[in-house]
């Protein structure tokens, strides 16, 4: 791994300008959303090592550290007026905004997004300076596994569990708690009375509805069913906002853009041709797999795929990739082979501790599987190597020509490689 560039604990909590470390071009990440000509600029993967086990507060020691680290570097939290240290006129979430909060929440135990992390998250959205007035929603499409915000296994809806009984009718979710915090006590517990909600789209998977409806919880494709046909979620939240991803918040009159994206995938091993499942293919639960292309999809086009959810529908303004525990194996239990994406059992499991954050996803990826999951071993561990797998480095290499061939992400090109990648640290 390349020596990162490191962020003292004592240069992280100053608020002076000489606590910051200064990258040219990187601050328009932040909010650049022009086509702007795409420079050859390195991608930048902002990384938190040696987060604490969670005590249970609203806020997370991690994910404070991560936001600091990229206002550190010019990425800032909040949109304000004024500046200070995690706000500015630049910043990414403004006091209105709808704030949408994609997890991966298809499978349980530690193959779900970490909730404590996501708690600490959704702290800070609603901790705005200018005191928040918009909504924090949490989404997902389990693609009829089905998901489940309340984090209940059963074996005849998830089989991969079925050589688990213990599990069986049980609540098991990747936290400290973890038959405690699922995106439902958060939702309707610890944000109780707050503007928090989740939306699950599995019962909308095969809604599909067209262009003029705003009423409806659905599915728009792009392109032609039964061809390399992608598609996106339009729904209507708790609180009244109607959010059709590609195009925006709808009015009534038209289309506001105070929408915001975050991506907080989780790290961890994956069968199939990608080998691992992370920051690029968190797409895979925003579109529906009912959409006409699912056999493509898995895995023939998969870079491909996923780059235009990117491309063609929305790009994150935020991804954060959740490397705290890592499924990094996979077993035989009885006659059964169990990818470690279900995130059980434990002894294919490692706590990691660590945060990935960033804008470019494929060099989030490229980084957490050569540094993070590849050295963990076990025996998926040749599938995990991005630059000696060959279906790997094609599915990359797909995601890459698509992406960059459509102009990039705001400007950038997106990258692999640890020559095109800048690694920038800092200890929570």
């Amino acid at each position: 791994m390349p020596e990162p560039v490191r962020t003292s604990r004592r240069d992280f909590i100053c608020t002076t300008v000489a606590g910051t470390v200064a990258l040219p071009l990187f601050g328009a990440l932040a909010v650049d959303d022009s086509h702007a000509e795409i420079v050859g600029a390195k991608s930048q993967v902002f990384r938190v090592n040696g987060c604490p086990v969670h005590d249970g507060e609203l806020r997370h020691v991690g994910v404070d550290a991560m936001l600091h680290l990229l206002s550190d570097n010019g990425i800032k939290f909040y949109k304000t007026a004024s500046s200070s240290t995690l706000s500015g006129p630049d910043g990414l979430i403004a006091a209105d905004d709808v704030v949408m909060l994609k997890v991966n929440s298809q499978w349980k135990c530690r193959g779900c997004t970490n909730t404590d992390m996501l708690r600490g998250l959704i702290h800070r959205i609603l901790d705005h300076p200018d005191g928040f007035r918009g909504e924090v929603v949490i989404f997902e499409n389990g693609q009829g596994r089905p998901a489940a915000f309340d984090g209940i296994h059963s074996d005849c809806d998830e089989p991969e569990y079925k050589p688990f009984p213990e599990l069986d009718g049980k609540v098991m979710v990747n936290a400290e708690q973890q038959q405690v915090t699922t995106i439902d006590y958060l939702v309707n517990t610890v944000f109780a009375g707050k503007p928090v909600s989740a939306f699950l789209m599995d019962p909308h998977a095969n809604t599909w509805i067209d262009a003029n409806d705003h009423t409806t919880n659905g599915y728009r494709r792009i392109g032609e069913a039964g061809t390399a046909c992608i598609s996106y979620p339009c729904f209507t939240t708790k609180r009244g906002n109607r959010i059709e991803l590609k195009e925006g918040r709808w009015t009534g009159t038209g289309y506001a853009q105070n929408l915001k994206l975050i991506h907080c995938a989780i790290l961890k091993d994956h069968s199939g041709d990608i080998g691992m499942t992370g920051a690029m293919k968190i797409v895979y639960g925003t579109l529906s797999m009912s959409d006409g292309t699912s056999a493509n999809r898995h895995y023939v086009d998969l870079g491909s795929q996923c780059a235009r959810m990117w491309t063609e529908v929305r790009a994150s303004d935020l991804n954060i990739l959740d490397c705290i525990w890592v499924s990094y194996g996979s077993m035989t239990a009885g006659r059964q082979h169990v990818s470690g994406c279900i995130g059980y059992p434990p002894s294919i499991t490692s706590r990691q501790n660590i945060l990935l954050a960033g804008h470019d996803p494929l060099a989030i990826d490229y980084h957490a599987n050569k540094h993070i999951l590849l050295p963990l071993g076990g025996n998926s561990a040749s599938a995990h190597d991005p630059d000696n797998n060959p279906r790997l480095v094609n599915v990359y290499k797909q995601a890459q020509d698509t992406i960059n061939g459509a102009g990039g992400i705001r400007g950038k090109r997106v990258h692999t490689g640890d020559r095109n990648i800048q690694v920038i640290s800092a200890d929570a």
